[in-house]
């Protein structure tokens, strides 16, 4: 790419009362070669004043055609307001392109538009594959400390364990080479489906213009473009994530049978993954709390002593709660049928007869497990007899029942006499800390109830504090120990039998909705920066960050024909996973620009992005955020085709995935809605010059989606607008954010000047056909394709609408 720079000459003239500046362009060729390209004079004056009656109109005569460009630079600098040192951290090698254009009552508007890459294109990728590497690790090794299994069971986690470890080689390739690669900070669009490359996201920029005209305040509008999150190495040919994840769960209870293993919903495996969740996170949190408890008896500390117990009494508590669910108690049962003593048990028990286990039972007590409808029975059998892959789920012997089965081997009652003690050891040492604590007060308090007096009389009541505490302490830990072990292992039981009954199907799907999930958190992560960055001294925006949290609101120009139905349904699925993650903000342990960069962790069902501010701006920002409030994102997508395969879909075709999209969406953006006007006051929310509220635009997009009207781009300018009077953040995408991502773009732009600037209606096609022409998205395109045209033919714009076409000379048959 060409490197332009600019030698400005300054001459005053006096008489007129006003300054011309001389810019002369030069192109830079080679370092032996300089060429001048042309001159385009501009005139500085107060902004709006029209002296002497007279219009300039700055123009470049470039290929003959009439331009309102001002300037243009390649290269940002420290003092870019856009650009300054926080944001140089995360945003590199800016485009910037000025524009002057004239506003209704004559005046002048001058319009800056910027282009920059994110590093986070690479970052975040390059973070979640680690997160997933070690989330597969720590999978296989819970797979192992399983236990002793029956022959069946144990060749079932023998080639489950074989998978994980090509899934994990797989992603460490991945690694290895992403650390290769050194240069731009994105992926061009004609890397989409290069294997290396498939995590990360396709063409991330941000778009920022900023305004400044008479009357108001600089204005400024960001935009996040990016390719559609979809798996184009892997392509499309059965469709997308959507697609094919409701044929894997409508195919995975035959597979169930087959296996010989219990169908859990997909429900309850997310509950089975809750489950160990909270177990990782509070289990390790509980022994450290315990720790600081007898930290805090041996200082004698009081103040210590109580603050402890509270957190390590509300923990505990939680660690209670979590696994008191009926999953738990019933994927124990289970796994203790998956023994292999439980197999010789019942071979001598019932020969010649039907298994016990395959009875339907019925609960002899109300605390037994109920029926579970989506079960299928777990037969142990012997090894020889594990479905090859060969044999087709019809093939299995097993019939479906309606409930896991019962045991009379198994007591079901330990698992509750088991966590209950749990709760016994913590009341044990809050009793034993009133007790220290009334004597260090000289106030003895009558004597408790005749439980608890015999733990707190079984102890000295004249000995150290530790001394009393450290057995009751020790217990609670071993108790939260073997219920940890516990839960653990059966939620792991559960997990194997989702693989188990998926395999290969259901590994690969992760590994599609991992390629996906990187894409899309990549682009959200960019898009939370670059606004919390520009929302650093806006209080209103801060309070509700907090308070709610943000929508992102994604914008996509998909069709629903061919290939790009399965970029959609991948899309959809990325976007919709976005749920799962919070934001937290954190202070910087420096300025340096390492320190700086986010952090993503956590696991596939839930993950945290921590974004680290500079002391100075962390101090700024409201407690809640300092303390790490997890701050929520609603993402919503709203789909509109508009080329020509869009019109084939609407004639001949089926657009009901883009309706179903589009209605599903329109529901969460209503609802988040609601939630804001309930807890934030309006004087949060922007300032804008158009007079329709927010709820009458939420009422106009949610008639436009139920419409039938073909190509009805209203409902990506109503999304649009209504996600800028919420705050939020705007993505465009296509399929390679290059072509219609830039007509959207410009005519977003445009609008906004038309709307909330003034702009001259007569200005309007020709400021939207010099941003198309000479802006930062022909720009994008030049370092995509390396050519400037928009990969566009006659035909194809035929079908486009109007608003969406670019100028002549600016697109042909191009390599996108």
């Amino acid at each position: 790419m060409c490197r332009q720079c600019f030698s400005l000459v300054s001459t005053r003239h006096s008489q007129r009362r006003r300054r011309r500046l001389l810019w002369s362009f030069i192109i830079c060729g080679s370092s032996d070669d300089l060429a001048a390209a042309g001159t385009v004079v501009v005139s500085q004056m107060k902004m709006g004043e029209i002296e002497d009656g007279e219009v300039d109109h700055i123009a470049a005569d470039i290929q003959g055609q009439k331009c309102a460009l001002v300037c243009e630079t390649l290269h940002g600098t420290t003092n870019d307001k856009d650009y300054g040192p926080l944001m140089s951290v995360v945003f590199k090698n800016p485009v910037c392109k000025v524009y002057r254009f004239q506003t209704v009552d004559s005046k002048w508007m001058l319009v800056r538009e910027q282009m920059g890459e994110s590093t986070l294109s690479f970052t975040i990728p390059k973070q979640l594959i680690t997160l997933h590497i070690q989330e597969d690790s720590r999978r296989i090794q819970e797979l192992k400390d399983l236990g002793e299994l029956s022959p069946h069971w144990d060749n079932l986690r023998r080639e489950v364990i074989t998978r994980y470890d090509q899934v994990i080689r797989s992603y460490q390739e991945t690694l290895e080479e992403l650390d290769k690669l050194t240069g731009p900070s994105f992926k061009p669009s004609c890397s989409k489906a290069q294997r290396y490359l498939e995590f990360i996201p396709i063409n991330l920029h941000t778009q920022r213009m900023r305004v400044t005209c008479p009357r108001r305040t600089d204005a400024f509008y960001d935009i996040i473009t990016v390719g559609a999150p979809a798996a184009h190495f892997q392509g499309f040919k059965s469709g997308g994530l959507q697609r094919l994840l409701t044929r894997y769960e409508s195919e995975k209870k035959s597979y169930s049978t087959a296996y010989q293993c219990i169908y859990y919903s997909p429900e309850q495996t997310a509950r089975a993954r809750d489950v160990l969740g909270n177990l990782s996170e509070l289990q390790p949190l509980i022994s450290s709390l315990a720790d600081r408890l007898l930290q805090a008896a041996q200082q004698r500390s009081a103040d210590a002593l109580r603050d402890t117990l509270k957190s390590l009494a509300e923990k505990t508590e939680q660690f209670v709660h979590a696994l008191k669910d009926e999953l738990v108690k019933s994927a124990l049962l289970a796994l203790h049928a998956a023994r292999p003593g439980y197999v010789s048990k019942t071979q001598t028990q019932t020969q010649n007869q039907t298994p016990l286990h395959l009875r339907p039972q019925t609960p002899s007590h109300p605390g037994q497990m109920g029926p579970q409808p989506d079960a299928v029975v777990c037969n142990n059998v012997d090894g020889a007899q594990t479905p090859t892959k060969e044999e087709p789920p019809a093939a299995a012997p097993l019939e479906r029942q309606n409930s896991i089965p019962h045991h009379k081997e198994y007591d079901e009652e330990e698992w509750d006499r088991v966590w209950a003690n749990v709760a016994k050891c913590l009341n044990s040492v809050i009793a034993v800390v009133d007790k220290l604590q009334g004597q260090d007060n000289n106030n003895q308090e009558s004597a408790p109830d005749q439980a608890l007096a015999d733990v707190i009389t079984s102890h000295n009541p004249t000995g150290e504090w530790r001394e009393q505490l450290s057995p009751l302490v020790a217990s609670l830990k071993e108790c939260v120990a073997e219920v940890g072990d516990r839960a653990q292992k059966s939620m792991t039981f559960v997990l194997l039998q989702e693989v188990v009954c998926s395999i290969p199907q259901g590994l690969f799907l992760q590994q599609r909705r991992d390629v996906v999930f990187s894409q899309a958190l990549s682009s959200l992560a960019c898009g939370f920066v670059m606004r919390l960055y520009a929302g650093l001294e806006d209080k209103g925006f801060l309070q509700q960050l907090h308070l709610v949290g943000l929508v992102a609101q994604f914008e996509s120009l998909l069709s629903t024909y061919s290939e790009e139905i399965g970029m959609l349904e991948d899309m959809e699925t990325g976007i919709s996973d976005l749920h799962r993650v919070t934001f937290r903000i954190t202070e910087a342990k420096s300025d340096d620009p390492s320190d700086l960069q986010p952090v993503v962790s956590g696991r596939r069902d839930h993950y945290t992005v921590e974004v680290p501010l500079p002391r100075q701006s962390f101090q700024i920002i409201p407690p809640e955020l300092r303390e790490g409030k997890p701050l929520q994102v609603y993402p919503v997508l709203f789909n509109v085709g508009i080329n020509e395969q869009q019109t084939i879909a609407e004639r001949f075709g089926d657009i009901s995935l883009q309706e179903r999209i589009n209605q599903r969406n329109f529901e969460i953006l209503d609802g988040y809605f609601k939630t804001l006007s309930a807890k934030v006051p309006s004087e949060c929310l922007p300032c804008f010059q158009t007079q329709m509220d927010v709820k009458e635009l939420l009422e106009t997009l949610g008639q436009n989606v139920v419409t039938k009207k073909r190509k009805n781009v209203e409902i990506l300018w109503l999304a649009g607008t209504i996600c800028r009077r919420l705050n939020g953040i705007r993505f465009t995408s296509c399929k390679s954010a290059k072509d219609r991502t830039s007509m959207s773009v410009t005519l977003e732009q445009c609008a906004l000047l038309r709307d909330e600037h003034q702009l001259n209606k007569d200005y309007f096609i020709r400021a939207l056909d010099c941003m198309r022409r000479e802006g930062c998205r022909i720009e994008n395109v030049q370092k995509n394709i390396k050519c400037r045209k928009y990969a566009f033919n006659i035909l194809q714009l035929m079908a486009f609408p109007k608003c969406y076409r670019p100028p002549e000379g600016t697109y042909g048959k191009v390599d996108s």
